[in-house]
């Protein structure tokens, strides 16, 4: 069987992660996001993948290739083109995609499911087919019910009483709200639909073919399933993702590495005096890191490979990413770094190279020469950083 999954945006609400990683390969625990998909789609037989890239489209390309060494066969399309010699994105939305690659050559030629590659989903994919098929709908979204307090954070649709969709509300307020069952952004379809999609031009799913469908009175159905979804759509979704897996709420998702106590998870050759750090679970700390004496750990906290804590640093309830190096003194509480950027929980961020506090949190590749952190320095660093 054949899908497809989007992975052509630029994840502009998940910066600075994506300025230099694609929103499909922001690693959870180490494994990118999209990795996960296509276990969960192989697994329910689903085998010839296409996939649509524009932003940093070679990152992409690189890592999953043809998709052997996953079980399935991968091909990519992308939107863009070459300018100066530099490939530039120019992704074409989520429906033009789609129709770009139709066009191309009919590959969609029977039943096949979509999926946006930034969203961590333990889905019965059969069931949801099944389903599909027996109503005999022409596409179908899954969708989740989730309480009323939460729904402005989602788009809502309204269907009648057979799962026929009526109306799509975008973010409505709880009082405004008709429905309290959200589009995940997994998609089923007929090929046919791709006929709806002109060509050539940029159209999305959602807000442009979607809402065509229900004008035209087409046997277009969703169907609520229960299942684990977590859309990695922006900063602070990412931040609940990790805190998730760690904290075992997110159960489709291993911890990796060897734990070497209770709640304390280690990649390979870490560097640490464990009697002499203040470590609390849960706690991933990835291979080659080196925790120097008198440094706190407090979890749900990730580390990732190659990092250096230093002696009196704190890590409290954040994720820091590869190769960070944090300076003696240093105190995160509810933050991410990510290369030169700290990041709150919120997404606030701020550039502690443009701050000329690099020397408190910096890449731990470099030659450092050492410095006693001020607590002025430190208070900047906590205040700028949310």
């Amino acid at each position: 069987m054949k899908a497809m999954i989007l992975a052509a945006g630029k994840g502009t609400r998940v910066r600075p992660i994506t300025y230099t990683i694609p929103k499909p390969l922001i690693p959870i625990l180490q494994k990118p996001v999209m990795e996960f998909l296509l276990e969960l789609l192989r697994k329910h037989g689903f085998s010839e993948i296409m996939v649509n890239v524009s932003h940093l489209a070679e990152e992409i390309e690189n890592y999953f290739r043809d998709g052997q060494r996953f079980g399935v066969d991968i091909a990519y399309s992308f939107e863009g083109s070459i300018v100066e010699g530099k490939l530039v994105g120019a992704a074409l939305g989520s429906a033009g995609g789609l129709k770009r690659i139709q066009d191309f050559n009919a590959f969609f030629d029977d039943t096949f499911i979509v999926l946006c590659g930034d969203a961590l989903i333990d889905l019965d994919l059969t069931a949801a087919l099944k389903w599909h098929k027996e109503k005999g709908s022409i596409a179908t979204i899954v969708t989740k019910s989730v309480p009323k307090e939460d729904v402005p954070s989602y788009g809502v649709v309204v269907t009648d009483d057979d799962g026929k969709i009526k109306s799509f509300q975008e973010k409505p307020s709880v009082e405004e709200a008709l429905s309290t069952e959200i589009n995940t952004g997994i998609y089923i379809f007929e090929p046919q639909v791709i006929d709806y999609i002109p060509p050539k031009q940029k159209y999305d799913i959602g807000g442009e073919l979607f809402p065509q469908l229900v004008e035209m009175g087409a046997p277009f159905y969703a169907v609520s399933m229960d299942f684990e979804w977590v859309d990695i759509g922006k900063v602070p979704d990412y931040w609940h993702a990790i805190r998730g897996v760690l904290t075992k709420e997110i159960k489709n998702v291993d911890i990796p590495g060897k734990e070497v106590s209770p709640g304390i998870y280690t990649g390979l050759n870490v560097a640490v005096n464990w009697d002499k750090v203040n470590i609390k679970g849960p706690v991933y700390i990835g291979g080659m890191t080196k925790i120097e004496d008198g440094a706190t750990i407090i979890g749900p906290a990730m580390i990732g490979p190659n990092c250096w804590i230093c002696s009196g640093a704190t890590v409290d309830n954040s994720v820091i990413f590869e190769y960070s190096r944090l300076g003696a003194g240093v105190r995160l509480v509810d933050k991410l770094v990510f290369g030169r950027y700290c990041v709150d929980k919120t997404g606030a961020a701020i550039d502690v190279q443009a701050a000329a506090l690099d020397w408190l949190i910096t890449d731990s590749r470099q030659t450092m020469v050492e410095q006693e952190p001020t607590g002025d320095m430190i208070k900047d660093l906590l205040k700028n950083g949310g």
